[in-house]
């Protein structure tokens, strides 16, 4: 330890011993100098977990470092002075016996049973009215303690090692002996058993064990066990069968663990919706819970400190944080944000190419698009012709971007700008911790960034080399056979000004852009989810009124459509209406607020130069190029960013937690370079970096 840690060190102890003669001058001293808190002061007790957690409190919520060195501190006071110590359990005693618990157990990090809507709804009115919460609550002295609305910042901060060495000190993994306090134990578990059953044969839940109907006994099993265990322990001859009817529990909710675990793995299968992800959390919740409880009832001097870290850092983060609108979408949307960037991933594999013969065909595919981007370009054009008013014209640009939009992806072709929102989760799913089981592939997420930087290049130039020629050609057809250019003067300069770098918006336009393309991808993996889990396809196979009016071969040429194109159809006609309205509403509201997207912009400037034949400096037009390409790069970047933080969050994958990542990823660029421009003759195995 350096002097100036040492030094600081030795501060904060002698902090916390002035502290403990403090207490002690205030109590009445035992024979061995100890501190005396009557059990009934409750009072007395929470004043003295309050300033005891003042002192441990560092400066600033995110100083970890801080944090750590004053709670090592207040160890070492604890270790030296039993005066101290034991005024900490009386304190802490003090509070489990004179308040209940119950709550503490069944309700706080525990989402509601009123449902995902009136959750959010209830959440929303108690940040402006604060529920009001009784004296004789253990909930009430989490609140009086950890005061601070980020107090559960520098609590998670701190070491799990000093957490786990400070509650054996307190003697936390003895059992409890009173007998106040077991009962509200014992009744907590039989609320929790109660609710758990009830959920089990909830119908989102049971649906989904039609195959396997022994999946959803556990549920039912583990409420009888936890009942009969209740009634036995009012006798007086309860010893032997007690810790044989507690094993019986845990096994019954492990068992319930696999069947939440059974549904996790047939999401691919069968998708899941915000109703059945909210009851799996809260099943996951009661469960984990459960445990907890046991651990304390068993009696076997064995007392998992690890899993009470956890509990107690959850309550505190959920007591500061209860409120909290952000974290309980992060909490119940989780399962569901997977299960669309997993539907997500899977189109955002074809978009990836690994072998040349890929790379080849995703370029042709892009040239494909880049024809249709043209003709749309050209139609935008002459669509902003027709003397609508801004509703009906954005209705019209936004009806053409969804045709066109719609025809690539049934004809195969590519845009580039749809690339993104779908690759994300795809370079997502290469470090899934949950597929590894365990920590995150990083040399695999390596060689998949070189897969898509290239295979997003190959797209980018497969649209350009297509669009200003081919929409440069088809301003001057249609020159040719009306007689007049569709942009001329100052309404040409203007298609051209529009794209400038600097001299306009369109760098913030193309982040608009880039957000619009990441929610249509978003859109696309919902409905493809929602098809899947509502079993459309078997719905409409059995429809009473299709099955009688189409042949056989119609109804499943529908159903196969609906089954693989839902989601990409859904995706493409959002894209194109929010494309299509952003120019108008921005106008109609006085705002900055319109698109750029790189195909588009490139078929603009290639009609504004037509239509100033060609009397445009050299200069300007690289500068006019050159915003074009930025105006594609920043489509890329926010959607793929965007994109890539819902893949990773829903994963439970903290990128953080892994600083090599980028030097992973610069050291294979350094050693193949030529990776992110063309494929290998050979595919790259997640080896080669070793």
């Amino acid at each position: 330890m350096s002097k100036k840690r040492k030094s600081q060190a030795e501060v904060i102890i002698k902090m916390f011993n002035r502290t403990g003669k403090h207490k002690a001058e205030q109590e009445e001293p035992t024979n061995k100098g100890a501190i005396v808190l009557s059990i009934d002061s409750s009072t007395r007790g929470l004043e003295f977990l309050i300033e005891l957690v003042k002192k441990i409190r560092p400066d600033r919520p995110g100083d970890f470092k801080q944090a750590g060195l004053k709670f090592s501190a207040l160890l070492y006071s604890l270790h030296q002075d039993r005066s101290l110590l034991f005024s900490l359990r009386r304190s802490l005693l003090t509070q489990f016996l004179n308040t209940d618990i119950i709550n503490a157990l069944t309700e706080s990090g525990i989402t509601s049973s009123r449902g995902f809507v009136q959750e959010l709804s209830g959440k929303m009115q108690h940040k402006i009215l604060p529920a009001l919460q009784k004296k004789n609550d253990f909930l009430f002295v989490i609140n009086r303690v950890f005061y601070k609305k980020t107090d559960y910042r520098w609590v998670e901060g701190i070491d799990q090692d000093l957490w786990k060495n400070f509650f054996e000190i307190l003697g936390i993994q003895i059992n409890l002996t009173e007998t106040q306090l077991i009962r509200q134990l014992q009744k907590s578990l039989q609320i929790l058993s109660y609710r758990l059953a009830n959920l089990g044969f909830e119908k989102e839940i049971i649906h989904r064990f039609e195959q396997d109907p022994s999946a959803n006994y556990p549920f039912l099993e583990q409420n009888r066990l936890v009942n009969l265990y209740n009634e036995r322990s009012q006798s007086d001859a309860f010893g032997d069968e007690k810790r044989l009817l507690i094993n019986n529990i845990g096994e019954a909710l492990h068992n319930c663990r696999q069947s939440l675990q059974l549904m996790k793995e047939n999401r691919a299968m069968e998708g899941t919706s915000l109703a059945q992800t909210f009851l799996m959390v809260r099943m996951e919740q009661h469960i984990e819970r459960m445990f907890i409880i046991l651990d304390v009832l068993d009696e076997d001097q064995q007392f998992n400190t690890e899993r009470f870290i956890l509990y107690f850092n959850k309550v505190i983060r959920n007591e500061n944080r209860k409120n909290s609108i952000g974290e309980f979408l992060s909490n119940n949307l989780g399962l569901l944000a997977y299960q669309i960037a997993e539907h997500k991933g899977k189109k955002g594999e074809s978009y990836i190419s690994t072998t040349q013969k890929e790379f080849v065909r995703l370029f042709r595919s892009s040239m494909r698009g880049g024809f249709i981007v043209s003709f749309i370009a050209i139609f935008k054009n002459l669509l902003g012709k027709l003397p609508f008013a801004p509703f009906w014209q954005g209705f019209l640009y936004g009806t053409n971007y969804s045709f066109g939009f719609v025809l690539m992806d049934q004809v195969g072709a590519t845009l580039a700008t749809k690339q993104p929102a779908y690759t994300a989760s795809a370079v997502a799913s290469s470090l899934d911790a949950k597929k590894m089981m365990g920590r995150p592939d990083l040399n695999n997420l390596s060689i998949t960034v070189a897969r898509v930087v290239r295979s997003q290049s190959a797209s980018f130039a497969g649209n350009l080399i297509v669009v200003f020629p081919l929409t440069y050609g088809l301003a001057w057809l249609w020159h040719m056979i009306t007689g007049d250019k569709i942009a001329e003067g100052e309404a040409a300069m203007q298609l051209l000004e529009s794209q400038h770098p600097w001299h306009s918006l369109a760098l913030l336009y193309a982040c608009f852009t880039g957000f619009f393309l990441f929610l249509s991808g978003i859109i696309a993996g919902y409905v493809e989810n929602h098809v899947i889990y509502g079993r459309i396809p078997e719905r409409l196979t059995t429809h009473p009124v299709l099955s009688y009016t189409m042949s056989k071969k119609r109804l499943n040429r529908l159903v196969n459509f609906v089954r693989r194109g839902a989601g990409g159809l859904a995706g493409s006609i959002s894209l194109g209406f929010f494309l299509g309205i952003a120019g108008p509403l921005g106008k109609v509201m006085g705002l900055p607020f319109d698109i750029r997207h790189i195909t588009i912009s490139a078929g603009n400037a290639a009609i504004g130069y037509y239509g100033l034949d060609h009397n445009v400096p050299l200069l300007y037009s690289l500068i006019i190029f050159g915003g074009v390409i930025l105006i594609g790069f920043l489509n890329f970047l926010v959607s793929f960013a965007l994109a890539f933080y819902v893949a990773v969050r829903s994963r439970g994958i903290q990128l953080r937690d892994y600083p090599e990542l980028i030097g992973l990823v610069w050291r294979y660029f350094r050693k193949y370079p030529m990776d992110f421009i063309l494929p290998p003759k050979n595919p790259r195995m997640p080896g080669t970096l070793n």
